[in-house]
């Protein structure tokens, strides 16, 4: 997926480069008859200590002192708002829900992708977010009744469920997964000096 948003792929990166290798993190559950939902989120916060306008470079340093350069393409949008101090928090989100809802039909897959940049004028941020729902046929429900193995239109999977949610779920039944992501961007200005 090629996106035009700097700071969505900032936070990607932010994630995944060992220099910002320990978010905060939090994990939260929702459980209910129906419905079960599990909720994951990391969040860095760091602070631009260097722009570099000719090149599009931020360079940004973590809360424990790591420092990144980023890049920042020609439709990134609002860079020239960007200064140095401003605070860049970025917030990662997965989220899968269960719902096992019996239906009949076919197996399928679909995605939707959302993107909100930032206004016009004001700091670089903003959000994007994919939404993916499977719709599958329970092959398996284990013994302990723990997980359920599903079969979608691209293989099977193994979903872990909560033991309440199977009273009613039996081998052969339909059940649908909703999984999705977002990274939100945010620019804070800096204390002013």
């Amino acid at each position: 997926m090629k996106t035009q948003y700097f700071f969505v792929v900032a936070a990607v990166a932010m994630m995944t480069w060992p220099a910002f290798a320990q978010p905060q993190t939090s994990v939260e559950i929702k459980e209910g008859t129906d419905k079960t939902t599990v909720t994951g989120t990391a969040t860095v916060i760091a602070t631009v200590i260097a722009i570099d306008s000719a090149t599009r470079t931020v360079t940004l340093k973590d809360r424990n002192g790591r420092v990144e350069k980023l890049d920042a393409d020609e439709e990134v949008r609002n860079f020239d708002q960007l200064k140095v101090g401003d605070v860049v928090t970025t917030e990662y989100r997965e989220a899968r829900s269960l719902s096992l809802t019996k239906t009949s039909g076919p197996r399928s897959a679909r995605e939707r992708q959302i993107l909100q940049p930032a206004a016009s004028g004001t700091k670089p941020g903003g959000t994007i977010s994919r939404e993916v729902t499977v719709v599958g046929d329970v092959v398996a429900v284990d013994a302990q009744g723990t997980h359920l193995t599903i079969k979608g239109p691209q293989g099977t999977v193994d979903v872990l469920v909560d033991p309440e949610q199977l009273k009613n779920i039996r081998e052969g039944d339909q059940v649908e997964i909703v999984h999705t992501e977002a990274v939100a961007i945010s620019v804070t200005p800096g204390a002013s000096k």
